[in-house]
């Protein structure tokens, strides 16, 4: 069976060490956790984890049934195939050298990347998209001479209720 990218969006009471044991049990299974990112909700006491991982049908039925069992956890949803919305934010830092100044300024216009910081010698971009804009943005860019990214993972919203 074929594997490919699962989004999964788990609702957890806010307390302590509820990150730690979704983690540990994935990790425990032998199951990766590609990206993550958590925060709190509308209700403070309630945190929303949305994760990627890779698997194939039978793998990700058998983390959303291990993640049930955990008293902490409130609602899983599987939003790979589902009607939802998911984006990532990058931060990259390049350096603005004399040869690649006119070209990096260039590319970022014609992409209409947003410009956080802009120094003599270096420049940090806000770039948000789904993944496909976000590996084309950094495709784009690593000619050009990324020092530094940071990425937050993906989040996403279910377009339902």
């Amino acid at each position: 069976m074929e594997k490919k990218e699962h989004i999964i969006s788990v609702l957890v009471h806010n307390k302590p060490d509820v990150l730690a044991r979704i983690a540990g049990i994935l990790g425990g299974k032998g199951y990766n956790i590609e990206s993550l990112c958590v925060n709190t909700t509308m209700q403070y006491e309630v945190s929303k984890i949305v994760m990627t991982t890779l698997g194939n049908k039978e793998t990700i039925m058998r983390i959303e049934n291990q993640l049930r069992r955990l008293v902490d956890v409130i609602q899983v949803d599987n939003l790979t195939n589902v009607e939802s919305i998911h984006r990532e934010l990058i931060l990259v830092r390049l350096n603005l050298t004399a040869d690649k100044k006119e070209q990096i300024k260039n590319t970022v216009d014609t992409n209409k990347w947003k410009v956080i910081v802009s120094a003599d010698d270096y420049l940090i971009l806000e770039i948000t998209g789904d993944n496909s804009q976000i590996d084309f943005a950094l495709a784009r860019l690593e000619p050009l001479g990324i020092v530094d990214i940071t990425r937050t993972g993906i989040i996403a919203l279910n377009l339902e209720n």
